[in-house]
């Protein structure tokens, strides 16, 4: 009997030979395209969800895509985005700073006037569900061959111990040696001088001088400005005894490379008003700074570069939410910028060792235990690349009960190429703590994203081998690491590069939002400027593709500490696990309010008690989203619950 090919079967034939014959002249383009598609297909079977999850670019309209830098969960279920400048110098120059505020619920956004630039500022939840953030940008850095006239820091010293000194703007200073003349850009106050008694006899021993910093530049342009060697600065205007008491003390004034310089201003961003509301402003200008909730509910601000340009010379400072104003801690102690700093249970802090970038890389760089009160500082081993800790990443681990904190990659000092694979573990719940290496990134991981799930799961994304993802490095990989079995596992792959200025954020539906991305060059070859990354990507875990998820219901809005809620539920049989978690404040690999909290769980009619630990330090007052898991470990979505 004769075959006859049927139709389908000579079009297939047809479309094959054509195939083949692409494939011989474009077939590295034909690969592409097919795997793409097939990519595509594979990534969005039922099936690969439920083992690896799922990436979506979120839908921005044009008139809120900004660069966002900095990201807050608020109790409202709302998303500040805050881009400030946007690390932008034109936006700088024509004072446009962005705020957008992003409903995930209903999927709107709305624009937020912002006052200052906030590019580079701290935040932190407060306990009334506001958001404070304090510092910013001041001044855009000015490379080596930008800078024009010479200048830097200049320190007024006061010998007057009977009152303070203020120079103005404009102030000129002019070397007892060199004869060069430069003026102060800002007023600067100096404080009036310090007596010093002999602690035995009482008997005065010398006047300590009081010490004010400002930047100075010479008047004019020119190599022939700059100055060598450190010389005494006699300061105009000044007569009589002031004019022997005050002077000014400066190193070498030049044209090199002018850093970044930061503002004194502080805010509250009112989550139900939406809108900034101004505050008492810190002591220092901090750019880069970290802010963290110490044992008394009050707010401590940690390094930053200040006005001039310089990391804060170990000058930290507490808000009071109370009275909204801000003291100085009594112990100088000098970190490098935005240090990962996290309040342990025992009201001690715990520094990890990352931080995101500018500082000596001699200077509080050793992680450790800080007793601020006693500003006693206990250094922790084992730490491994230790030298690589400039843009890791630090997560405290789920249960925050356990006291473990998992530090991610990292990278050397400055603009090094220099990059770590190590995860490092440290559990301070045991005598003599040490670090310990965890399981392994598949490489060098600068910027690494972390958003602690309520499964007690990590999501581990996004980051670059290279310094801000030269040589086109941006790592398209993400994680799940188990924090109860210590395991980790690729999961999807995200779509979008992260590496500098990114963060994620968990959401009460228990989706992780990714945001930000500032590429140096947006080639491999390092040839082209980078362009700042606008897309949103949302990851749906495995856990969300499963049959279904517990229902958790109404309850008590407010529970404290030690007491216990009620909340209604049908599936009180399969519940096993309730987790309070604080809302991220994410920026710059850094997230130090994202904590989950192990409750006490039971059944009873009709819905779970759950019942929350009595330790202030491990809970401490705000806002928290409440989730319950199920028997395969599926998360409801979240209840909003305040800690007064």
């Amino acid at each position: 009997m004769n075959y006859r090919p049927s139709r389908r079967t000579r079009r297939l034939a047809i479309t094959t030979a054509v195939v083949l014959a692409l494939a011989g002249a474009n077939g590295p383009w034909l690969y592409r395209v097919g795997s793409d598609k097939y990519h595509t297909y594979s990534i969005n079977k039922p099936e690969y969800k439920a083992d690896n999850g799922h990436w979506a670019t979120l839908n921005v309209p044009s008139e809120y895509k900004i660069n966002t830098i900095h990201a807050a969960l608020l109790h409202t279920g709302k998303i500040l985005l805050v881009a400030g400048s946007g690390n932008n110098q034109k936006n700088f120059d024509a004072k446009s700073f962005r705020s957008v505020l992003y409903d995930p619920a209903d999927d709107t956004f709305k624009n937020i006037p912002t006052p200052k630039d906030l590019f580079c500022s701290g935040h932190t939840q407060l306990p009334n569900g506001d958001l404070l953030i304090a510092g910013g940008t001041k001044r855009y850095e000015k490379l080596k061959g930008d800078v024009t006239k010479a200048g830097g820091l200049m320190i007024v010293h006061n010998e007057d111990p009977d009152k303070p000194i203020t120079l103005p703007a404009g102030t000129k200073f002019t070397g007892k040696q060199n004869g060069k003349t430069f003026v102060s850009k800002d007023p600067v106050l100096v404080p009036r001088a310090t007596k010093v008694f002999d602690k035995k006899t009482g008997k005065f021993l010398r006047n300590d001088p009081g010490l004010g910093r400002i930047y100075v530049e010479a008047p004019l342009s020119g190599q022939k400005h700059e100055t060598g060697t450190q010389d005494n600065y006699r300061v105009a205007g000044l007569t009589g005894t002031d004019a022997q008491n005050v002077y000014g003390m400066a190193q070498k004034l030049a044209l090199d490379k002018k850093d970044f310089q930061g503002i004194r201003e502080a805010y509250e961003f009112d989550a139900k008003a939406e809108r900034y509301i101004t505050v008492d402003p810190m002591n220092e200008a901090r750019w880069y700074p970290t802010l963290t909730t110490l044992s008394s509910g009050k707010i401590l601000a940690l390094s930053g570069l200040d006005e001039i340009g310089q990391l804060v010379p170990g000058k930290n400072e507490v808000y009071d939410p109370a009275t909204k104003k801000w003291t100085y801690t009594k112990g100088i102690r000098q970190f490098p910028t935005y240090p990962a700093v996290f309040l342990l249970q025992d009201g001690k802090l715990f520094y990890s060792g990352a931080n995101a970038g500018y500082g000596p890389d001699n200077v509080g760089r050793d992680p450790g235990v800080w007793d601020v009160d006693t500003n006693s500082f206990v250094k922790l081993p084992g730490l491994s690349d230790a030298s690589d800790m400039e843009t890791a990443g630090t997560v405290r681990l789920p249960p925050s009960q356990s006291e473990k904190f998992m530090v991610l990659g990292g990278g050397g000092v400055g603009e090094s190429s220099a990059s770590s694979n190590k995860t490092r573990i440290v559990d301070l719940s045991v005598p003599n703590p040490a670090f310990k290496d965890g399981p392994s990134l598949d490489e060098g991981t600068r910027y690494p994203e972390s958003s602690i799930l309520p499964d007690d799961s990590v999501l581990i994304t996004g980051g670059s081998k290279d310094y801000r993802g030269r040589g086109g490095s941006n790592i398209l990989e993400a994680r799940l690491y188990d924090a109860t079995t210590g395991q980790m596992r690729r999961v999807a792959d995200p779509e979008v590069g992260r590496n500098y200025h990114s963060g994620s954020i968990l959401l009460p539906d228990g989706r992780v939002l990714t945001f930000g991305g500032d590429s140096l060059y947006s080639d491999k070859d390092n040839t082209k400027p980078g362009v700042f990354e606008q897309r949103i990507e949302i990851y749906t875990p495995p856990y969300l593709y499963r049959d279904g998820r517990p229902e958790l219901g109404a309850g008590p809005e407010s529970i404290a500490r030690g007491a216990s809620g009620v909340f209604k539920t049908g599936h009180g049989d399969a519940i096993r696990t309730a987790r309070l978690i604080k809302p991220s404040a994410s920026t710059h690999v850094t997230d130090i309010d994202q904590t989950s909290i192990a409750l006490t769980v039971g059944k009873v009619a009709g819905g779970v008690r759950v019942t929350l630990p009595a330790n202030r330090n491990l809970v401490q007052p705000g806002w928290y989203m409440l989730f319950v898991t199920d028997d395969q470990g599926t998360p409801s979505k979240a209840q909003w619950v305040r800690v007064p």
